[in-house]
């Protein structure tokens, strides 16, 4: 367990990393930064989510004096094209078109800072996740939802019907959810001592 007198804040807008924290039993604050997420076709979507990820760590560093700063980013990859949420219902339905039956990449990116020691980590996690062939019934029923449409990838895998669309994964299933545990919990600790 992490004990430290340190006010912990998570820089993000997610429910989903929100209950990860609290499944770790941290205590913390947290508020959202807004940040044009901006996709540089001349990086790899993997320097891109590290960059988005330092930046919204930028931004957050200017609303907190004191203390231990979390940010992240989540992207989903198939074949090299990054899916981010969809726009509407239409580009949902495109986006999940595109996983059924298929094997994408999910990478999340984390930064965390300590505003005393002025020490900072950042790393990332990659998963596999396979979907099983989807019917269009299941796609419009999901999108109808409302779900999907703060979802990159436009899915969740935790907490709704887009579970049963996963056949497989490969690596940490929190990962999928938008932030791996087990690393992050590593180097939570090495950024408190």
């Amino acid at each position: 367990m992490i004990k430290t007198d340190l006010q912990i804040y998570l820089a993000s807008k997610s429910p989903r990393r929100r209950k990860l924290l609290k499944q770790l039993n941290i205590k913390f604050k947290s508020f959202s930064v807004d940040l044009d997420e901006v996709f540089d076709k001349n990086q790899t979507p993997l320097e891109n989510v590290l960059r988005i990820c330092k930046e919204k760590m930028q931004l957050a560093k200017k609303k907190v004096d004191n203390g231990i700063i979390i940010t992240c980013d989540t992207i989903v990859i198939i074949k090299n094209e990054v899916l981010g949420k969809p726009v509407d219902k239409k580009d949902a339905y495109l986006l999940l078109k595109k996983l059924s039956g298929k094997t994408h990449i999910v990478i999340t990116a984390y930064s965390i800072y300590n505003s005393f020691s002025k020490k900072q980590i950042t790393r990332f996690e990659e998963t596999k996740v396979t979907f099983r062939k989807l019917t269009d019934t299941e796609i419009i029923e999901y999108i109808e939802t409302g779900s999907p449409m703060d979802k990159a990838g436009a899915y969740g895998i935790q907490d709704d019907f887009g579970a049963v669309f996963v056949s497989r994964i490969e690596g940490c299933y929190y990962n999928v959810v938008g932030l791996p545990l087990s690393k992050f919990y590593h180097d939570l600790i090495k950024i408190i001592n």
